[in-house]
Formats: C-alpha cells, structure tokens, sequence
C-alpha cells in the first residue's frame, strides 16, 4: 500500500499518514511525524518531521523541523533544520531552511532563503575563514 523502503527509520513511528488513495482539504497543526503520500490542499505545520513521497500532490504552506520532499508540491516551505529533495521533487514556492540538499533532477521554482539564525553562524564562519 505504501512506498515504504523509500523513507527513512525515523518515520516507522509517524503520527499521521495519508494514505495515496487520500484527499484532503484542511489545516493541519501537529506534534509528530507526518508522511504524505497522497493528496493535500490547505496548510500544514508540525513540530517533528514531514515525509513527502513521490507520488504525493500538495497545495500548501508547510513548516515543520526536517523534511524529505519527493512528490509534487505549491507552496511555501519553512524547515528548521534539514531539507531534502529528492529527485522525483518538483517544488513551486519559496524555500526557508537550516541545511539543504538536492538530489540531481529534482525541481525547485522559487527562492532558495537559509533561516536566520543560521546565516549567523554563517557569517561567523566565513569571517574567521577569511581572517586566516
């Protein structure tokens, strides 16, 4: 049913999944992880995790710690800490992230934008590199 040897350890114990059959219109706040395999529209912000897969259709802002993106998705996305995509990834929307990868082939159509705090520490590195 699901595309399981595709996610990570971290998501056997996700809080939600929707399913690839799925869906839905809403706004989703939530605490745990979230996987994504169908269709979303409205908004969604956890404080853990979020797994996107590759046939994975969503219109929406997302926000949430880390992320892996391999579907399709129309929206903003802020991520804390560490952003994957993947190569089957086609993204349309402003990206804000921690750390960022990006698999050969995937799609992004939008502003690539690190987080502030961490252009901070940034700034910091580059200084003491460039005073050595």
């Amino acid at each position: 049913m699901f595309n399981k040897e595709n996610r990570p350890e971290k998501f056997k114990d996700a809080e939600t999944i929707i399913g690839s059959s799925i869906k839905v219109k809403g706004n989703f706040h939530g605490q745990g992880n979230i996987i994504i395999e169908g269709s979303l529209e409205g908004s969604l912000k956890t404080e853990a995790n979020l797994f996107i897969g590759d046939k994975a259709k969503i219109v929406a802002n997302i926000e949430a710690q880390e992320a892996i993106i391999n579907g399709e998705l129309k929206g903003d996305v802020k991520i804390k800490k560490y952003l994957a995509i993947g190569k089957t990834a086609k993204i349309f929307g402003n990206l804000q992230y921690g750390e960022i990868s990006i698999e050969k082939g995937g799609l992004v159509n939008g502003q690539l934008l690190l987080m502030p705090e961490n252009k901070k520490s940034e700034s910091k590195d580059n200084k003491e590199e460039l005073e050595k």
